[in-house]
């Protein structure tokens, strides 16, 4: 027989020569021949043969009162030998059990004395009863196969004994520790808790479970979101269970520790109806108060401990039918108790797994017994005998197939493991109620109807239940903005209509009507994305919004750059007419404008499909920290908030800010060099400069406050819609109010006021002076006929005042005509001059002019007069050679002075005869700032 390995680790600590000792006996069994000669298979296994036989049956278990669990011993002996008193009563079996008790006195050197000498002095045991300490009972199991001895245990729970390939001959009625943990997987997944915790203590027993535990959680896809491990103080674990937001918590500790766990549990909150505790079942009653070693109270511990759950094998079975003893759990529990009583000792709690363990071995030598009655009489030769090998796989064999109802449940093996009953008890009012059971064998819980009583309204829940939570618009806040920008849109098209309306009108006309309808377009388009500004996750799908990022930016991008575009390409018009004197004609029309207004556009087109194509926004979903309910339900707010982004945002919004702020650079610079051109008609400038301020400011003012209010969507939005609000509303009433003003309060303004003045920063004595100015270029032709007409009245007014100028000069003159002589040739230039379309001051020229000339006059020449010449008519005088001279001598060189440099002909000195401008008072030199462009009709 080849022996059994040699595995002396883990008890040879406790028996110096264990080693040796068990090779000796155990494994070597040849060598122990005095030990009844058990190596001699085939001698006295005669007994099934006879009838009436007692069979001796080895019992190991501590017996001594000073030896650790003696007392489970103790409440043991009762029960075995009313099993063996009911098994006699029944008379099915042919046979009488005799036990045969050896004290291992839970101590490896004792127990395998007892066993060696049972093995050598004691009959010949057909199976072994008992083991209760798990180092004996381990060390004895491990050599069962070497003796052909089948042992099976009734209160030995340790999981190491599931190892069939250590310890194959070895059966337990009891259910092992690691049997709670399929009916642990069974209860979470009834209560639909996907994520626990473990919370161990540092000892092989508690470490075996768990990790048999870990596997049985991962099969049932239930998450362990954190395994700690203690010896002394668990306090420090139980802390980072709750960073960890674990709330089922599967505690594997004995009761000396639990209190300590406990009194942690209180101190950090760990309890009540967020929090569901699962422990060990086989603490001994009222353990609290026995085991508490901490600083906290009886009643703190109590309300920590409140609503655990403890789960532990089912003693006795609940179900009050009549097993294989013919009597129910019951009726079999009285008869304990009496024999109890009778021996005055105390109840163990593995009496009914021994009870139905004995019938176990009954049952099983007597199906043995059978099986080899009927090898015998199949024997032909008559001669049959049977060796303890063949015995022992035969008990092994039918140990295995065992199945009956006993008083602990269902009696049956799987792989030398009991299918037990494993109950649940739940603590509730300071002691632990029943509240269900799993069957093992169906894999079946059931649970007591409402017996599980939850401090809360709701069983707890695995984890802190996360609630997103959309951080939107506020419904009032929108429809509020949303009314605003309607106002803004309707004062808009109000604009738009005043301007179609009045496109005709002289004021309208001169103000572009075309790049009034731009700007009026863009403030609208502006104003339309405010609405889109404000739809989020909540209004549209995630497909939509991702859209919407793009069209909203889009919509304010080609709103601001129609707008303002307009309005800079106005004031690039006037700067360009108003600024380059030396050119004698320039003709800006609305169709250069709108191409001006296009190229801009078409940059921002282009910065927008590279955009898009490149790198285009999308949804971007932001998380944030968890907030209480303000409810107080048991779940947390997750805020998350929906944004617009991409992989480049800064690089992209970069490029659209600097464009945008050249733009607006370049506006701010149109509008300060235009700034003195006082024709309101034409020049923005003033309100130009007063919108690009106000734009400028409330943009950054806008994007900062934006930006640290990200996570503030009502605040974000309400600041960046009333930022588009102000700046569209504020342009366009600078824009469009002035005007609207003009034409209720002067509707012939245009008409009246012809005078286009240049006010350039000339000094204040010369502020007085005025200049006669031609007219701007006209961009629109239909204007030609109406300038005409003005052009001949106010030359059929020069005509009149040149008579009157004549008749007065004549008559102060009395003295030759000291005037230089004009030459004929000059009379062309005059005429030309005189044919130019002016817009004249009016009477002030002619004022100034008659001044200008009396002035010159020396007071002399008020008597020189020819009486000769006073009695002609005045139709011959006036239109005679002689006073046709004087007027030109007059008037020539007023025109000369005050035309022709103005227009870019000669300078006034080169007219003078003098050949100085000084050197003749008539001739008076004009200042150059004076000069004024003349466009030709």
């Amino acid at each position: 027989m080849a022996p059994a390995r040699r595995d002396c680790s883990g008890w040879e600590m406790f028996l110096p020569t264990g080693c040796l000792l068990l090779s000796v006996l155990l494994f070597h069994p040849a060598l122990a021949k005095v030990c009844n000669d058990r190596t001699k298979h085939g001698q006295d296994n005669s007994w099934f043969t006879r009838d009436g036989e007692n069979l001796p049956i080895m019992v190991l278990m501590p017996m001594n009162e000073s030896a650790l669990m003696s007392s489970i011993s103790q409440g043991i002996e009762p029960a075995v030998q009313l099993a063996i008193q009911h098994i006699r009563e029944s008379r099915k079996y042919s046979f009488s059990l005799i036990t045969k008790i050896y004290d291992t006195e839970c101590d490896n050197a004792k127990g395998l004395r007892a066993f060696f000498d049972a093995i050598c002095y004691g009959p010949k045991h057909l199976m072994i009863f008992g083991g209760v300490c798990p180092s004996v009972t381990s060390i004895i199991a491990e050599s069962l196969e070497g003796w052909n001895l089948v042992q099976l245990s009734f209160a030995a729970t340790t999981p190491v004994l599931a190892d069939k390939k250590k310890y194959p001959n070895f059966f337990r009625t009891v259910p092992s520790d690691n049997a709670v943990n399929p009916a642990v997987v069974k209860f979470l997944n009834f209560y639909n808790w996907s994520r626990v915790g473990t919370l161990t203590q540092d000892v092989q027993r508690f470490s075996e479970v768990r990790n048999d535990l870990t596997n049985e959680l991962e099969k049932a896809n239930i998450q362990i979101a954190d395994t700690e491990s203690f010896s002394n103080d668990p306090c420090v674990n139980v802390k980072k269970l709750k960073d960890n937001d674990v709330r089922i918590i599967i505690g594997q500790f004995d009761e000396n520790l639990a209190s300590k766990v406990f009194c942690c549990a209180y101190n950090l909150n760990m309890f009540g109806s967020k929090y569901q505790w699962i422990i060990p079942g086989w603490y001994q009653g009222n353990w609290w108060e026995q085991a508490n070693t901490t600083n906290c109270t009886t009643k703190k511990l109590l309300m920590a401990m409140e609503g655990y759950i403890s789960v532990d094998f089912e003693p006795l079975s609940a179900r009050q039918i009549k097993g294989i003893s013919g009597r129910t759990p019951k009726e079999y529990e009285r008869e304990y108790s009496r024999e109890l009583q009778q021996k005055g000792v105390e109840s163990s709690k593995f009496h009914g797994f021994a009870y139905d363990g004995i019938w176990v071995i009954a049952k099983t030598l007597t199906r043995v017994r059978e099986l080899l009655q009927i090898k015998q009489r199949q024997n032909i030769y008559h001669n049959f005998t049977v060796d303890d090998r063949e015995v022992g796989k035969m008990v092994l064999d039918v140990m295995n197939e065992t199945n009956f109802f006993g008083v602990t449940g269902q009696v049956m093996f799987r792989n030398g493991e009991r299918m037990g009953t494993i109950k649940f008890n739940q603590f509730q009012a300071g002691h632990e109620v029943k509240v269900g059971e799993y069957n093992a064998i169906a894999d079946v819980l059931d649970l007591t109807n409402n017996s599980v009583k939850f401090q809360g309204v709701e069983p707890p829940r695995d984890r802190t239940f996360e609630r997103p939570q959309r951080r939107h618009i506020n419904v009032p806040l929108y429809s509020i903005l949303s009314t605003i920008t309607i106002l803004g849109m309707l004062m808009a098209g109000a604009f738009l209509f005043f301007n179609i309306k009045n496109r005709n009108h002289r004021l309208i006309k001169m103000s572009s009507p075309y790049m009034n309808n731009l700007i009026i377009l863009g403030g609208m388009l502006s104003y339309a994305s405010i609405f889109l500004f404000g739809l989020d996750g909540g209004f549209v799908s995630d497909k939509e919004f991702e859209t919407l990022c793009t069209v909203r930016t889009w919509i304010l991008i080609v709103g601001y750059t129609t707008a303002f575009g307009a309005m800079f390409a106005k004031t690039w018009r006037v700067h360009a007419i108003f600024k380059n004197v030396k050119m004698k004609k320039k003709i800006i029309k609305d169709q250069k404008l709108l191409i001006i207004v296009g190229g801009m556009l078409l940059i921002d087109l282009c910065i927008l499909i590279c955009w898009q194509i490149v790198d285009p926004l999308k949804r971007t979903v932001e998380y944030y920290s968890l907030e209480a309910d303000p409810q107080g339900r048991d779940i947390a707010i997750r805020p998350f908030l929906e944004h617009c982004e991409n992989t480049h945002m800064t690089i992209w919004l970069g490029i659209v800010y600097a464009y945008k702020g050249l733009l607006m650079l370049f506006g701010c610079f149109l509008a300060w060099e235009t700034r003195n051109v006082s024709i309101p008609a034409l020049n923005d400038s003033k309100y130009i400069g007063m919108s690009v301020y106000n734009v400028g400011i409330m943009c950054i003012i806008g994007a900062a406050v934006s930006f640290l209010t990200r996570d503030q969507p009502n605040v974000q939005f309400c600041i960046v819609a009333l930022v588009i609000i102000f700046c569209s509303t504020i342009t366009l009433c600078l824009v469009f109010v002035p005007k609207f003003i003009t034409m209720r309060t002067n509707p012939d303004a245009a008409t009246q006021n012809r005078r286009l003045k240049f006010t350039q920063n000339q000094k204040k004595e010369d502020s007085k002076t005025s200049t006669s100015v031609t007219s701007v270029n006209q961009a629109n032709t239909s204007r030609l006929d109406g300038l005409q007409t003005d052009n001949h009245r106010l030359r059929m007014r020069i005509t009149e005042l040149d008579k009157e100028l004549e008749e007065v000069t004549m008559q102060l003159q009395d003295t030759p005509e000291k005037t230089p002589y004009i030459k004929q040739n000059h009379y062309p230039d005059a005429n030309n001059i005189l044919s130019i379309r002016n817009f004249t001051d009016g009477k002030d020229g002619e004022k100034s002019i008659l001044k200008n000339h009396l002035e010159q006059k020396p007071q002399a020449q008020w008597g020189s007069m020819d009486p000769s010449r006073i009695n002609r008519g005045p139709l011959e005088d006036i239109n005679s050679p002689e006073h046709v001279q004087r007027r030109l001598s007059l008037q020539l060189p007023i025109l000369h002075h005050a035309y022709l440099p103005s227009i870019g002909g000669v300078d006034a000195s080169c007219t003078s005869p003098n050949g100085s401008p000084g050197s003749s008072p008539r001739h008076r030199h004009m200042p150059p700032s004076y000069r004024v462009m003349v466009s030709g009709l």
